[in-house]
């Protein structure tokens, strides 16, 4: 099922947009630029876009419980302040000649952070005390994460394997349990990124390469597509006072990747913008804060 009313909110030329995240106190939907580490706010009650904060290198943030905002870079790992004050917390946090990617703070404040390393990359969890803990080694490319909404379930994308994976998950230690696969992505439409679940617990994915949202059952059944008129479409959340939008980073990098589908026509935009849209009747739910701090 395709729908339209997609709008361009953000006209940005992001090399790579990600990590949308809805901040309620700020009226914000914050997002990154990885490689030149910007962090952009996209205020939708005056329709404008304005840069937060400009660091290194950043592969994903989450919002602390004091509104602060927690970054996952080249390795390192730095704080936001509100002030938009940049403070490293953590040097050589990630092992090897790796860089964060995606990240999500789960219900009890922890962080579980993947890293890119050549197809080697890693699951790490960090605890709130700062702690450490490999939960996965070998991932093809570490990506978008969530959790179902009784809490028994995690969500981990491995786009290289174009698979999206359910764990069991315990919240009172943070381990993860039994992997099976919830959704394969076949690779002629793109590669499984960035992604939400949904007030009904229904997973929203966004496809690099495939230029839409697709949308499934708990159960795992694709339920719906939105099409984008950007190729590289690469991350979604939900935002706005209610969290009925739906908004969706896109990346203009044009770097060769030989994991880009048979066909695909160079000629179609990329990307590099924050667009929007809303579906009738859905809603998302907060994302949860992180609580992780790191001796001094």
């Amino acid at each position: 099922m395709a729908e339209g009313n997609v709008e361009l909110v953000a006209a940005l030329d992001c090399n790579t947009g990600e990590n949308p995240l809805w901040c309620e106190e700020r009226g914000l939907l914050l997002f990154v630029d990885i490689p030149r580490g910007v962090i952009y706010g996209y205020d939708p009650a005056a329709a404008k876009c304005d840069v937060i904060a400009r660091t290194r290198v950043t592969g994903g943030f989450t919002l602390q419980k004091d509104g602060s905002l927690l970054l996952f870079q080249d390795g390192r790992i730095a704080v936001v302040a509100k002030d938009g004050a940049v403070q490293e917390v953590a040097r050589d946090a990630c092992p090897g000649n790796e860089r964060f990617n995606d990240v999500i703070a789960d219900p009890e404040g922890r962080v579980f952070a993947g890293t890119l390393g050549g197809g080697k990359g890693r699951l790490l969890r960090f605890d709130t005390d700062g702690r450490v803990t490999e939960m996965m080694r070998d991932i093809g490319c570490a990506n978008g994460m969530g959790f179902t909404p009784d809490l028994r379930g995690m969500y981990f994308t491995d786009s290289f394997a174009r698979r999206i994976y359910l764990f069991d998950y315990d919240r009172r230690t943070g381990n993860l349990g039994k992997k099976r696969v919830f959704a394969k992505i076949p690779r002629k439409i793109g590669l499984p990124d960035g992604m939400t679940v949904d007030a009904e617990g229904f997973v929203w994915t966004a496809l690099w390469y495939g230029g839409r949202l697709q949308r499934y059952t708990p159960k795992g059944r694709l339920e719906r597509e939105i099409f984008f008129p950007a190729r590289q479409t690469s991350s979604v959340t939900f935002g706005g006072p209610g969290l009925d939008e739906v908004y969706v980073t896109s990346a203009a990098n044009s770097e060769p990747d030989p994991l880009q589908p048979r066909g695909y026509d160079l000629k179609t935009p990329r990307g590099g913008g924050l667009y929007r849209t809303k579906v009738e009747g859905m809603k998302g739910r907060p994302e949860f804060r992180s609580r992780v701090h790191f001796a001094s």
